[in-house]
């Protein structure tokens, strides 16, 4: 989990690009990768830590989401904040967070 950790944090501020156009892209995909990354994340952590409490948790994904987020904004590498990126971290979080319950309910 560390290592995605790092990995995570590398991908969302390294410096931005120009967007180039590829035939799996669409309006929205950063959406969608927001979600994706924040569902894994949050699966992983809550595999790791299956005893947390809920609150401690949703605090600790949301706040590593804002901090992203402002450090965007702050490094001035071409990336910015955008609100719906901290709301698609929320639907990925709780996204993973359910998975995880619903698998470990209906398996385990």
């Amino acid at each position: 989990m560390p290592i995605y950790w790092a990995f995570l944090t590398y991908m969302l501020l390294k410096p931005g690009e120009e967007n180039r156009e590829y035939w799996f892209m669409f309006s929205g995909i950063d959406k969608v990768l927001h979600v994706s990354i924040f569902a894994a994340l949050a699966f992983s952590f809550i595999a790791a830590f299956p005893k947390i409490k809920f609150s401690y948790f949703f605090q600790i994904i949301l706040i590593y989401a804002f901090l992203t987020e402002i450090m965007q904004e702050e490094m001035g590498l071409g990336r910015s904040m955008e609100t719906l990126d901290i709301v698609a971290d929320t639907v990925g979080c709780l996204i993973g967070y359910w998975t995880y319950k619903l698998l470990i309910k209906r398996y385990f």
